[in-house]
């Protein structure tokens, strides 16, 4: 008996499904894109961000469709690539090369030293990195970058927090600090709030404002109009930060994760 019609057709995913694709560029070299199959996407689509290259296929479209496509926009890709690279994205710290760090907003000098043990801190006139005669592997001073941000953004929080406690059911159970994909914050249904590192690294008045953010949630668990109500009061201009973020967001999450390497 033949096959039912139905059966001959091609089942659509219901869930997303990931792999990589290598595509070759005009001058040479390689860059691995991201291959997604998402049962919601509706056309071919292809982008980029902090994480790299993506490319976003519907249900039905066949891997050669998608490899076609990759092809047809191989020069827009290179020249995306050349623009996130020229807006700030560097690679891991080097004493060789490595002459100013991103912190709250500014480049600011940064200045290396021999020292008994690795230890970054900032002082008046810049960031100061201090290197044991035996040189640290790449790992280690990475850590001791993100240790040195995850200091810096306390301290920020620090500040700020015992103005925008009063008027909250609670204060949050506590707040950690991560390296997030996409998002800037969040809160936890624990009453946790956990906070992009990034953060540190862009201006002081939209981290506060991500702080405030989160904090409102623990009065609105949502994004009604009630929460923004919430988020006005305490932080009035909040459209201006997230701006900001529509700006800057990529270029900031990409350079922190160009120095952790």
């Amino acid at each position: 008996m033949p096959a039912s019609p139905r059966r001959l057709i091609a089942r659509a995913p219901q869930r997303v499904e990931r792999d990589t694709v290598d595509l070759a560029l005009d001058d040479g070299s390689s860059i691995t894109v991201q291959r997604v199959r998402d049962p919601r996407a509706r056309r071919l689509k292809l982008s980029i961000d902090e994480r790299g290259p993506r490319l976003t296929l519907p249900p039905r479209a066949s891997l050669v469709a998608g490899e076609r496509f990759l092809a047809e926009h191989r020069g827009w890709l290179q020249a995306q690539l050349a623009r996130h690279q020229a807006a700030g994205d560097c690679g891991p710290l080097d004493p060789a090369t490595s002459t100013r760090l991103p912190l709250r907003g500014e480049d600011v000098p940064l200045h290396w030293s021999e020292g008994r043990y690795l230890r970054i801190e900032r002082r008046e006139d810049g960031v100061h990195v201090q290197l044991p005669p035996r040189a640290p592997s790449a790992a280690s001073l990475a850590r001791a970058l993100r240790a040195f941000y995850e200091a810096e953004a306390r301290a920020d929080i620090g500040r700020w927090l015992p103005a925008y406690l009063p008027g909250l059911p609670r204060p949050p159970r506590t707040i950690r600090l991560k390296v997030l994909s996409s998002l800037w914050g969040s809160l936890a249904p624990d009453g946790s709030v956990a906070l992009d590192i990034a953060l540190v690294l862009g201006r002081p008045s939209a981290f506060e404002y991500v702080l405030v953010h989160e904090l409102c949630h623990l009065l609105q668990a949502n994004h009604s109009p009630a929460f923004w109500r919430e988020v006005e009061q305490r932080f009035p201009a909040w459209r201006e930060e997230r701006e900001y973020f529509h700006r800057e967001g990529r270029r900031l999450k990409a350079r922190l994760r160009g120095l952790l390497g």
